[in-house]
Order: structure tokens, then sequence, then C-alpha cells
């Protein structure tokens, strides 16, 4: 599906970390993981909702389409792979790791994190590649 911001994207992808067992969320809930106001989120759910990607009454509680958890879905194991070569690989520190990946998991193309989550995958299989996986993760830079 084209034609979906990177910032819709992240909703999708908090409606589907919030949704828990019921699936649904309150849109203080969104605006609260976020870190926007209630009202921005009551536009973008509107607009998802439009598009297809949730369910979402006014005043009440929004879950994801199957085309919405498809697609949130797919934005998390971008996330996942782009998160896992940065901390596995590079050894950047786990906080480092995953503000790059949310950074970078919108705008790589979608081929990009397929393949790391191969290679990486590919260094814990073999030997040489545990070897070179057991270095010592980098500190970060102090400022």
């Amino acid at each position: 599906m084209t034609g979906i911001t990177s910032s819709q994207e992240d909703y999708l992808e908090a409606i589907l970390e919030l949704g828990g067992a019921s699936g649904s969320v309150r849109t203080s809930e969104i605006a609260d993981r976020l870190g926007v106001r209630r009202a921005s989120v009551s536009g973008t759910l509107r607009v998802l909702a439009a598009r297809g990607l949730v369910e979402h009454r006014a005043y009440g509680r929004t879950s994801l389409t199957p085309r919405g958890r498809a697609r949130a879905l797919a934005v998390r194991r971008r996330h996942e792979s782009l998160r896992e070569f940065f901390a596995e690989i590079l050894g950047l520190p786990a906080d480092c790791a995953d503000a790059a990946a949310c950074a970078m998991e919108h705008a790589a193309p979608r081929l990009l994190p397929a393949r790391l989550r191969a290679l990486t995958q590919w260094l814990r299989r073999h030997p040489d590649g545990r070897r070179w996986l057991a270095h010592p993760p980098m500190q970060s830079p102090r400022r």
C-alpha cells in the first residue's frame, strides 16, 4: 500500500503494541505513547479509518483491521531487523540501536531489513560469524 506516511505507520505500530489481548486502544493511550495531542490522534485515526487500516469510533476504542494489522506487523518486522543488526552486528548499545532502527524503519528500502536479518541469522549460525559477533558492544559517545 502506498500513500501512507511514516507518522501514520507509527500510529499503526503503536496500536499494535498497545492493543494487547483485546486489540483495541483508547485515543489517550496512543497520544501518550507517541507524545502527541489527542486531537492529532483523532485526526490521524480518521485518515487511517478512511484508508481501511483501522476501525475507529469517536470517543471509543480503536483497533486495526486485517490490512492495518498486516501493515503494522511489517513495520515492526523492519524495526526488529534493523535493531538486531545495529545491536548484534555493529555492537551499538541497545538504546542507540533502537533509536536508529526507529529512524530508519520507514525510509529503508523494503529489501534492506530483510537482507540485514538474513545476514544476522547467518552470522549467528556459522562458527566464524559467532566469533565475530563476540565483539564487545560499543560505548555511546560522550557529549
